[in-house]
C-alpha cells in the first residue's frame, strides 16, 4: 500500500456536489487531487489543481496526470435531452475515462454508479449505468464500483428540492411515498472513497454505497422538515409521470420518478464492515444542520 502522503489522484466530475466534498476531504487527508472540470467551470473549485477536458479524450492530458494512482469518475448524466443522452455521457465517457488511466498509467478507478443498477434493468439510465460498469470492469484495471443511494449533504440535490418545495408552501410527493431511501451522508462517502484509494479490501469490487436506515420517502420528508408546519401533499403518480413527459422544469423528471418508485435499498452491512466507519443517520445530519 502506497503512503497516502505520496499519493496524486485525479478526478472528473469534480465541481459536482460529490465531487467538490471528496476533492476537499482528500486535500485535507494530504492526497494531491487534480480536478477535471468542462472549461469555465475552473472557478467552481476551490481544492488541487484544476484542468479543463470536454470528453476526456484530449491528448494533453496524458502528461498533466503523470503520477496519478487512481481516476475517481464522478461524472454521470441524471437527466437527458436531444444534445446529450446517457449513453453518450455514461458510457461514452467511461470508455474515454478507461483509455486515459491506461494512457496515463493510472491503474485504478473508482466509479459512482446507482444503487438498482443490474443486468436484468429496463430503465435506460441503468442501462446506460450498468454497461459503463461493465466496461470498468472487463478494462483490466483494478476497480471500485460504488452503487449509491441518495447521497446528502449540504447542496444535494434532493435537499435542494425539498427546500424549494417549502419555499413555494406544500411539499409534493409523488404516488404513495412508501418506497424507500437509503440516504448517505456526504462525508461519509469521502471517507469510504479515500479507503477504496488507500485500501487492498476495496480492489475490484461493486459495493452498494447506503447509509445505515432504510426509511420511506413520506417518513424522510417528514424528519426533514424538523417539526416546520410545511403541508405536505401526495400528488397521483400518473399525475406526476404526465407532468414529467411534458415539462422540463418540472420537479420531478422522469428518472427521479423512476428511481424513487423503484424501492431500491442496498447491504449496508458490507458497507460497514469493510470501511469499518461509523456513518451518519440522515437524523444525525439533519440535527447538525448538513442539509442547510
Amino acid at each position: 500500500m502506497e503512503h497516502k502522503n505520496s499519493l496524486k489522484v485525479t478526478m472528473t466530475g469534480a465541481n459536482g456536489f460529490v465531487g467538490k466534498n471528496v476533492g476537499k476531504a482528500l486535500v485535507k487527508k494530504g492526497i494531491s487531487v487534480v480536478g477535471i472540470v468542462r472549461k469555465g467551470k475552473e472557478s467552481s473549485i476551490n481544492f488541487g489543481d484544476v484542468i479543463t477536458s470536454e470528453d476526456l479524450s484530449e491528448n494533453y492530458l496524458t502528461s498533466k496526470l503523470h503520477g496519478c494512482s487512481a481516476l475517481l469518475h464522478f461524472i454521470g448524466r441524471g437527466k437527458q435531452t436531444v444534445d446529450s443522452d446517457y449513453h453518450k455521457v455514461n458510457v461514452g465517457i467511461t470508455k474515454n475515462a478507461i483509455k486515459l488511466c491506461k494512457k496515463a498509467k493510472i491503474k485504478k478507478i473508482i466509479y459512482i454508479s446507482g444503487l438498482g443498477v443490474h443486468k436484468d434493468t429496463t430503465f435506460g439510465y441503468f442501462i446506460s449505468k450498468f454497461q459503463a460498469e461493465q466496461k470498468i470492469i472487463n478494462s483490466g484495471l483494478d476497480y471500485t464500483i460504488f452503487r449509491a443511494s441518495y447521497i446528502i449533504g449540504k447542496d444535494d440535490s434532493l435537499s435542494d428540492l425539498l427546500f424549494k418545495q417549502m419555499k413555494k408552501g406544500t411539499i409534493m410527493i409523488p404516488g404513495s411515498g412508501r418506497y424507500r431511501l437509503q440516504p448517505i451522508f456526504v462525508g461519509d462517502v469521502a471517507e469510504v472513497v479515500f479507503q477504496s484509494i488507500i485500501q487492498k479490501n476495496f480492489s475490484n469490487k461493486i459495493i452498494d454505497l447506503v447509509g445505515p436506515k432504510t426509511i420511506t420517502f413520506n417518513d424522510y420528508v417528514k424528519d426533514f422538515l424538523q417539526g416546520k408546519k410545511t403541508p405536505i401533499k401526495n400528488i397521483d403518480l400518473e399525475d406526476a409521470y404526465h407532468a414529467a413527459l411534458n415539462n422540463p422544469k418540472t420537479d420531478f423528471g422522469i428518472d427521479d420518478l423512476n428511481i424513487l418508485v423503484g424501492d431500491y435499498v442496498g447491504n449496508h452491512k458490507k458497507l460497514k464492515s469493510m470501511s469499518g466507519i461509523e456513518f451518519k443517520t440522515h437524523k444525525a445530519v439533519l440535527k447538525t444542520g448538513g442539509l442547510s
